[in-house]
């Protein structure tokens, strides 16, 4: 992040919540590529997006009184955004505009929504974090059918439900429970609900699994913060290949980009920089949801 965008000196509630207060002029998040090739990410204490072009020059698309975490695009001009503060938020890259997209359920707000994916259908699977951990496992998972507007409560018993992906047959999805320091994988039944959720990978440290991302060959991508490390694991839950990065890096989140999406993209967060990596395989094509989506 350039120095003009870091709020050296600036204290924020979320940093005071999640960091003991430590001095944190940028906590970056949420990297989606855009089909241009531009990188967005979300600055989570200071309510910021950045759009970040391919040759390193970056731009504030948006600024409001919100907590932006996860992104994806909803169609071409409208990022979708789980917003800890808010909910789900919209915003216009455009314009910058930010608008309620789902603050609530049945009059009652989130815990704290963290990060999210579409499938094929345009359904939106989230999660819901707040403060949760071992010591309160009730973190959820929800499905949103925005055609119908059904909002259906998939799980509610996660230590710190985080990154969220689907598998590239779209029967399965993966959370990373981060302060259970493993991911979790979840059948989706044909009827709409999930049975036999089981632990699928066990990491270790202080700071488990965050941010997910999905290959074409089913190949989960797993970002750990704590470590440092972006783990590569099979469908069989195996560690393929291990992403390094250097010393006092706290990889976050991942996203991946590029001409052919062969290019990974991890944010850096405590550091305020984006780190990147050409990958063999590339990764699964994300949906936008908006084509499914009725007019108003």
């Amino acid at each position: 992040m350039p120095p003009q965008w870091r709020k050296t000196g600036v204290r924020s509630s979320w940093a005071d919540a999640n960091r003991g207060g430590k001095p944190t002029d940028s906590f970056l998040e949420g990297p989606v590529v855009d089909r241009h090739g531009h990188l967005y990410i979300s600055d989570i204490p200071f309510g910021r997006i950045f759009r970040i072009s391919p040759e390193g020059q970056w731009h504030l698309v948006a600024e409001y009184d919100g907590e932006p975490n996860g992104m994806k695009f909803w169609d071409e001009q409208t990022l979708l955004v789980t917003d800890y503060k808010n909910g789900l938020v919209s915003v216009d890259i455009a314009s910058g505009t930010v608008k309620p997209w789902l603050n609530r359920r049945n009059s009652e707000s989130f815990k704290g929504v963290n990060d999210l994916c579409i499938d094929a259908h345009g359904r939106v699977y989230f999660t819901d974090q707040g403060q949760t951990g071992l010591h309160d496992p009730t973190g959820r998972v929800y499905r949103y059918t925005p055609q119908t507007g059904q909002l259906d409560l998939l799980l509610t018993n996660v230590p710190s439900p985080n990154g969220v992906v689907l598998s590239p047959d779209e029967q399965t999805l993966y959370v990373a429970a981060t302060r259970g320091n493993c991911v979790w994988r979840m059948p989706l039944q044909a009827d709409g609900s999930v049975s036999k959720v089981g632990q699928f990978f066990t990491s270790y440290g202080a700071s488990g699994p965050d941010g997910l991302a999905m290959d074409e060959t089913g190949r989960l991508l797993v970002a750990n913060p704590g470590l440092g490390y972006v783990w590569v694991l099979n469908p069989r839950g195996e560690p393929e290949e291990v992403l390094t990065g250097p010393t006092g890096i706290s990889l976050t989140n991942l996203a991946f980009g590029g001409p052919d999406r062969r290019k990974i993209y991890c944010t850096d967060s405590t550091n305020g920089q984006i780190l990147c990596a050409d990958m063999p395989i590339p990764g699964v094509a994300l949906h936008q949801g908006a084509v499914h989506h009725p007019p108003n």
